[in-house]
């Protein structure tokens, strides 16, 4: 896998004048990490750009910082994008210490077919987007890629402790945690009432109903006119 590298420069510029840099071009950027001093720091957005889409949150950097002679190796932490424009507003790098295990969230790709996801009114939901791991940065996986062929009947599922072991990695979350499972889709039947009681829940409700056989209807009493 090819080394993903990245030029920076020290940033002087801070709070509201940093717009300025963004409209030349010019991302600002914060470094930080374990014993590292904190450094606010810029970057070429173009070049930042290229780097966000092929790293993500897993991939190391080789960061090459102004005049230094030993690179960083760094990893993206936050993003902050302008929801309006779309554009970059701040990255947060976070260099790491390549002898020194951390905890990451990888990705989660479902891949392969599930013959239960495949059935009538069934479909496949994953319910764990991300695994979390603890290795050393250099063993950190791009993704965790999860079978789902083993889903044959709508009550099975893929859970953590399913998963297959990582060479190197540890799985930090909870074994019982659901990966993946079929949904199946409920149809909701109404029962009517039977047409007898129906008719003769309308026939009580309407007034001035004939008597019953056998009964006889009384009629209206008037009232007296007191003198």
């Amino acid at each position: 896998m090819a080394t993903l590298e990245l030029k920076a420069t020290k940033r002087h510029i801070e709070g509201k004048k940093v717009k300025e840099l963004r409209n030349k071009g010019i991302t600002p950027v914060h470094l930080f990490g374990p014993n590292v001093e904190s450094l606010t720091i810029q970057c070429d957005t173009a070049s930042l750009r290229n780097i966000l889409a092929e790293a993500g949150h897993t991939r190391l950097v080789t960061l090459k910082l102004g005049h230094e002679k030993t690179p960083r190796t760094v990893m993206i932490r936050e993003v902050q994008i302008d929801n309006f424009r779309g554009g970059l507003l701040h990255v947060d790098f976070y260099q790491v210490k390549l002898t020194e295990e951390i905890k990451v969230n990888v990705p989660i790709i479902l891949v392969g077919d599930s013959a239960a996801a495949k059935m009538k009114g069934n479909s496949l939901v994953q319910e764990l987007n991300e695994l979390t791991v603890q290795c050393l940065p250099a063993n950190i996986p791009n993704t965790v890629e999860v079978d789902v062929a083993p889903l044959v009947t709508p009550d099975q599922l893929i859970r953590v402790k399913d998963l297959p072991a990582i060479k190197d990695v540890t799985i930090v979350n909870d074994p019982s945690v659901v990966v993946a499972r079929i949904a199946i889709e409920v149809v909701e039947v109404v029962e009517k009432p039977p047409v007898a009681e129906e008719e003769g829940a309308e026939a009580a409700a309407e007034e001035g109903a004939a008597p019953a056989e056998g009964e006889k209807k009384e009629a209206p009493v008037k009232a007296e006119k007191k003198e």
